[in-house]
């Protein structure tokens, strides 16, 4: 009889993407499929909430289905999202009303439309909110980014990214694409002045 396959985690199999010091630092990273669901607003807002219900509850519904039929296990990896505003590259210009945000969490490539889809049917019966229908398999490719460890509230992260695009210059790099967080915090457990979170900045040379 073949060996059991060992749980896969991919925080921990894909850690080069991960990175996290306390100063920037240039990263490569790799394509990477997620299960996602798209919206705008302020974040924590009433639809913010539904949308991270909605996204977890595929994912464990995912996974948990597979677990239960003998197919191979894997932790759900931790919430990420990208943020963005239309008309402007600097987030911290536009009002929170008009923040875009993509929530997203790494799934395993072994994942696909079909796990998705029976996930859907499973929570719709079982009552869940319509926002399940709005989640996706999405795979984003960043390519090169700059990358830092932010530590303290998510409200004093421009500090972090001014640093993070001062380094970025330096290296003669532009930012060029969406803001995009990795929470390696709880909120509902941490205070506020020892979260923890990934920023992260897609770069290309600089003209």
């Amino acid at each position: 009889m073949p060996a059991k396959a060992a749980k896969l985690d991919l925080f921990k199999t894909l850690k080069q993407d991960y990175v996290a010091p306390r100063k920037p630092v240039v990263v490569k990273t790799s394509p990477a499929k997620y299960l996602a669901i798209e919206g705008l607003g302020k974040p924590g807002g009433e639809e913010f909430q539904a949308c991270i219900g909605a996204l977890y509850g595929v994912a464990f519904t995912i996974k948990m289905t597979r677990k239960f039929a003998g197919q191979r296990d894997y932790a759900v990896s931790k919430l990420e999202a990208q943020w963005w505003a239309d008309g402007t590259n600097d987030l911290g210009r536009a009002p929170m009303d008009k923040w875009r945000w993509k929530l997203l969490i790494r799934t395993p490539d072994f994942i696909g439309q079909q796990d998705l889809d029976r996930a859907k049917a499973v929570l719709l019966k079982r009552g869940k909110g319509q926002e399940v229908m709005r989640v996706q398999l999405e795979t984003i490719d960043e390519g090169t980014c700059v990358q830092m460890l932010h530590v303290g509230p998510y409200e004093r992260e421009g500090e972090t990214v001014a640093v993070m695009r001062q380094f970025a210059e330096s290296r003669h790099y532009a930012f060029d694409g969406r803001h995009h967080e990795i929470y390696l915090s709880d909120p509902r457990r941490v205070p506020p002045e020892r979260l923890k979170t990934i920023l992260r900045e897609p770069v290309k040379p600089a003209p």
